[in-house]
């Protein structure tokens, strides 16, 4: 195990930027996690945990002692009659395990293929796509919590579930690093092919039955047809949330945009694709000296081709924000952590 000193993330994250960490160390067990935290370089200095960094934007050099999390490991812990019971290590990449679940027979993860990130990111966004989020399929997490180096363990009540966001994210931010999912798989396969475009998808691959792989295949496909490889252009994928837009204004934007698409969440609340909106106001494209901006192919990526630095990405965001907030009267909220 070896600590860094002003180590570049520019392979850290998916954006591609050149920012720095004051000290950057790469663990691969809780043992090591301790070791890190007893050594100098962690006294009076922040802690940030990174692992896929596929849903950060690096504004600003970080004084900070970061923590790549490489903890790997996939294990069937116990079976019932509807139920795999499975652990991953924080570490392993999240597209990764889904293939390997699809692979042994463990429902439930297939229409979260492709996300970029890794398992330990998961429960931490509430990673969710295609009608499926992590919480679905959750078991429980065991997190070290920084400042005592105990092992905590989160069942799906504790975690605090939400839309991309969960305790993790919000109150305990920074001050626990997850070490190890848990996950409730099906035995009994129930695909669901009620989101998006899969549907379509499947009709086009001539699937009338499909199975765990089939659905994987078809979000795979749809997924590589919107959004960019980030081995190629720099981007974490979708960086805004949807918007949840209550009634009143809802009927009020639907009655000047009827083609306005949505999805029904309660009595008041429907929610509103954020890229549908910043196409609609004509960000979708938009490049910024050619060094980045909005993806051509879906108006939520927001691209780096390779000259931005961190800051310039976040203030294209908040121009968008504002636009947005101009013409539909609808906040858009990051989906990426900041730093």
């Amino acid at each position: 195990m070896q600590i860094k000193l002003d180590a570049s993330l520019k392979a850290y994250n998916t954006f591609g930027l050149n920012v720095t960490a004051k000290y950057l160390a790469k663990v691969h067990s809780t043992d090591e996690i301790k070791q890190i935290l007893n050594s100098p370089e962690a006294k009076d200095i922040a802690i940030i945990p990174l692992g896929g960094g596929s849903n950060v934007l690096l504004t600003k050099n970080l004084d900070a002692l970061v923590v790549l999390n490489k903890i790997e490991g996939i294990t069937l812990e116990k079976e019932d009659d509807e139920y795999y019971y499975v652990t991953a290590g924080s570490g392993v990449g999240w597209h990764e395990f889904v293939l390997h679940c699809i692979h042994k027979g463990w429902g439930g993860v297939e229409n979260l293929s492709l996300i970029p990130g890794s398992v330990g990111a998961a429960p931490m966004q509430n990673i969710g796509a295609y009608g499926v989020e992590l919480k679905d399929v959750f078991w429980f997490a065991e997190a070290m919590e920084l400042s005592t180096q105990l092992t905590l363990k989160f069942k799906k009540d504790d975690c605090h579930f939400g839309y991309r966001t969960s305790i993790f994210k919000t109150r305990l931010k920074n001050q626990t690093i997850i070490t190890k999912v848990g996950f409730k798989l099906n035995k009994e396969h129930k695909v669901n092919t009620n989101y998006g475009a899969i549907n379509d998808e499947l009709v086009r691959m001539g699937i009338n039955d499909p199975s765990i792989s089939d659905i994987s295949q078809a979000v795979i496909k749809i997924r590589q047809s919107k959004l960019p490889d980030p081995a190629k252009i720099g981007n974490s994928g979708s960086f805004f949330k949807n918007p949840l837009v209550d009634m009143v204004l809802f009927e009020e934007l639907k009655s000047r945009y009827p083609e306005i698409p949505s999805y029904q969440v309660d009595d008041e609340k429907v929610k509103v694709p954020a890229g549908w909106l910043i196409e609609s106001a004509g960000w979708k494209g938009t490049t910024v000296g050619n060094r980045y901006g909005v993806h051509e192919n879906q108006a939520l990526v927001l691209v780096n081709y390779g000259g931005a630095t961190g800051e310039d990405i976040y203030e294209l965001s908040e121009l968008i924000i504002d636009d947005i907030i101009a013409k539909y009267g609808i906040h858009l909220e990051r989906e990426v952590n900041i730093y």
